[in-house]
C-alpha cells in the first residue's frame, strides 16, 4: 500500500525545518559572546567560566546521549586521543583566549572574529597541502584578511580605549577551532561520534581546569546569591551544549554545505545580541568588516560531497 503524499502545508513545513533549525541554533549560539562578556565585566575569570560551562555542558550533553542510549562513550585509544585533542583545541585553549579577550573587546567584534574559523581552516589546509589552491577560495581568504584589517587598523573601528591587540588574542580562538577541525577531519581514526566526542572532551577539559577553578573559589557558585553574571554563565553554558547538539542534527539531516550557513546567523545574531544586551553600537568600519567577512565565507564554503553514513555514536 502506497502512503498518502503529505499535504502542501505539511510539505512546506518539512522543507522549512532545516532553515528553522539553522535560525534557532544560530540565534542561541550567537548569544554566547555577549553573555560571556557580561560575566567577564562582572569579574568572572576565564578559568571559572570554562569550569562551569564544562559542568553545565556535561549535564546537558549527558542527558541528550542518555535519551539516545549512547551515554557509554568509546574508550579505544584513537577516541581517547581525540577527546584530549578536542578538549585542548576545542574547549580549554580557545575559551581561555576568547573569554580573556571578552573583558577588553566588544562582544560584536568578537562575534566577527570567531567566524574566521573557515578562513583559518583553509589557510592551514593550503599550508599543509591538504587542499589544492583554488583562486576563488583564496579570494575568500583575502576578503577575510581585509575584514580583520578593517577591525584592527582604523582608529575609529573600536570604542575609545580598546586596544587592537586584544582582537589578536580573540583570533587565537578561531585558530584553535580550525586546528581542531584539521585534526578531526584528517588525522583521527576514532570510533566516537560528534556528540560522544564532545562529551568525552568536556570530561577531559573539566579535569584539566577544575583544580585551578576550585582554587579560585568557582565552586561556590550554587551557594551564593545569583546576579546577572551568574544567570549569564548558566544560560550560555547550557545553550552552548544544546545548540551544538542541534547543529550536529542539522549536519546529519541536511549536510555540511547547508550546515555551514549557520555561521552567518551566529555572527549576525551575536552582533544584534551585543547591541541589545550590552548597548554596543558598532562603527561604520565594523559594518564594512562584517560585509567583507560574509563575502569571504561565501567563497570558502565547503564543496558538496557524497552523502556519508552516520558515524557511530552520532
Amino acid at each position: 500500500m502506497i502512503a498518502d503524499a503529505p499535504s502542501p502545508t505539511r510539505a512546506r513545513l518539512i522543507a522549512a525545518l532545516p532553515w528553522l533549525g539553522i535560525l534557532a541554533v544560530g540565534v542561541s549560539w550567537g548569544a554566547g559572546a555577549p553573555l560571556v562578556r557580561i560575566a567577564r565585566l562582572e569579574g568572572w575569570s576565564p578559568v571559572a567560566l570554562i569550569f562551569w560551562h564544562s559542568v553545565l555542558g556535561l549535564v546537558a550533553l549527558g542527558l541528550v546521549l542518555w535519551l539516545r542510549g549512547r551515554l557509554a562513550i568509546p574508550r579505544d585509544r584513537a577516541s581517547l586521543k581525540l577527546y584530549l585533542a578536542v578538549a585542548l583545541l576545542g574547549i580549554v585553549l580557545p575559551h581561555l583566549a576568547g573569554f580573556w579577550a571578552l573583558a577588553h573587546v566588544p562582544a560584536a567584534a568578537h562575534s566577527v572574529i570567531i567566524s574566521l574559523v573557515p578562513l583559518f581552516a583553509l589557510a592551514l589546509a593550503l599550508g599543509l597541502r591538504i587542499e589544492r589552491f583554488r583562486a576563488l577560495r583564496f579570494t575568500g581568504l583575502m576578503l577575510g584578511a581585509g575584514a580583520v584589517a578593517l577591525l584592527i587598523l582604523p582608529e575609529a573601528s573600536l570604542p575609545p580605549g580598546t586596544a587592537s591587540a586584544w582582537l589578536l588574542v580573540s583570533m587565537l580562538a578561531p585558530f584553535c577551532y580550525a586546528l581542531e577541525g584539521l585534526v578531526i577531519a584528517n588525522f583521527s581514526r576514532a570510533q566516537s561520534g560528534p556528540l560522544q566526542t564532545l562529551f568525552g572532551a568536556t570530561i577531559v577539559a573539566l579535569v584539566l581546569v577544575a583544580p585551578v577553578a576550585l582554587a579560585q573559589g568557582a565552586g561556590a557558585l550554587p551557594f551564593r546569591p545569583w546576579g546577572v553574571a551568574e544567570w549569564a554563565v548558566a544560560i550560555s553554558g547550557v545553550t552552548g551544549a544544546l545548540t551544538y547538539a542541534g547543529y550536529v542534527a542539522i549536519l546529519r539531516h541536511a549536510g555540511s554545505v547547508f550546515g555551514a550557513q549557520v555561521a552567518y546567523v551566529v555572527t549576525t545574531s551575536g552582533v544584534l545580541w551585543a547591541m541589545l544586551l550590552l548597548g554596543e553600537r558598532p562603527s561604520p568600519w565594523f559594518w564594512g568588516a562584517l560585509g567583507l567577512l560574509f563575502a569571504g565565507l561565501v567563497l570558502v564554503q565547503p564543496r558538496p560531497a557524497a552523502p556519508l553514513a552516520d558515524p557511530p555514536g552520532t
